[in-house]
């Protein structure tokens, strides 16, 4: 699944920098307008591929922040365990990728799949590709991961006003905690990081205190009301979710 969740340099760059590349075609058909990697050819847009890409920046600032690959998992090897990725981590993999100043997000894989007969790559790739996506080999939902991940589009679509209008302002909270503020024109929208792998957070914001469950974002699409956690399950799935337990509180994720 393709995401677009944009940004100014992508309503501003990306349409002049995909026909610059189209005008180019003629010259350099081998280069295409999308890479992933570090090109510094012009009429391309280096992306990053990865379980965590917020710290990927694109090589010339004009150009658009690209995750062209999120690994929702991971291929199933013969005699292998099967990979697992909690839909926590993902759903704070693409949250932080955002708050970072990210346009675009595209899953691998989204839906999961079959390899059949010799079609597998690579050595020892089983015949299921499930990649333990948030559909899986069968389309079936697999939750908590699809329910989640569906909350977190939601929450970041309630944001778009803010989002493509301008870049991010980052306000330290805490040792290991941030706020990432898009604001202009009327339109706020806040991202709340607790960075620390141990333990709840309690920060203040905008005369106001919020709790930050260990590694997690929250999401404030009016820099007020928090829509969203990443380590919250609040979906179809709850029933499914774990509980994490920290040294102060036991909270439902």
């Amino acid at each position: 699944m393709v995401g677009i969740l944009g940004s100014r340099l992508l309503h501003k760059t990306l349409m002049s920098t995909i026909t610059a590349a189209g005008q180019g075609f003629h010259k350099e058909v081998e280069k295409p307008p999308m890479c992933r990697g570090d090109s510094q050819n012009d009429i391309q847009i280096n992306t990053s591929n990865g379980f965590y890409c917020d710290y990927f920046s694109p090589n010339k600032a004009y150009k658009p922040k690209m995750w062209t690959e999120a690994w929702a998992g991971w291929s199933t090897e013969f005699g292998g365990p099967v990979p697992y990725r909690p839909a926590e981590d993902l759903a704070f993999s693409v949250a932080k990728f955002i708050l970072k100043g990210g346009s675009y997000i595209n899953y691998y894989m989204y839906h999961g799949g079959t390899n059949f007969g010799r079609t597998a790559g690579g050595p020892f790739i089983a015949t299921s590709y499930d990649y333990d996506a948030p559909l899986d080999e069968y389309g079936l939902l697999r939750q908590p991961k699809w329910g989640h991940l569906k909350d977190l589009h939601r929450a970041i679509k309630l944001c778009e006003p803010a989002l493509v209008s301008i870049s991010p302002v980052l306000t330290p909270l805490g040792n290991h905690q941030e706020a990432h503020v898009f604001k202009s024109n009327g339109a706020c929208a806040a991202f709340l990081a607790n960075y620390n792998q141990h333990s709840f957070a309690k920060v203040p914001f905008e005369n106001k205190h919020y709790n930050l469950p260990l590694w997690s974002i929250s999401i404030l699409p009016d820099c007020k009301n928090t829509v969203y956690n990443t380590t919250r399950c609040i979906a179809e799935s709850v029933l499914l979710c774990s509980t994490i337990t920290t040294d102060k509180e036991t909270l439902r994720i």
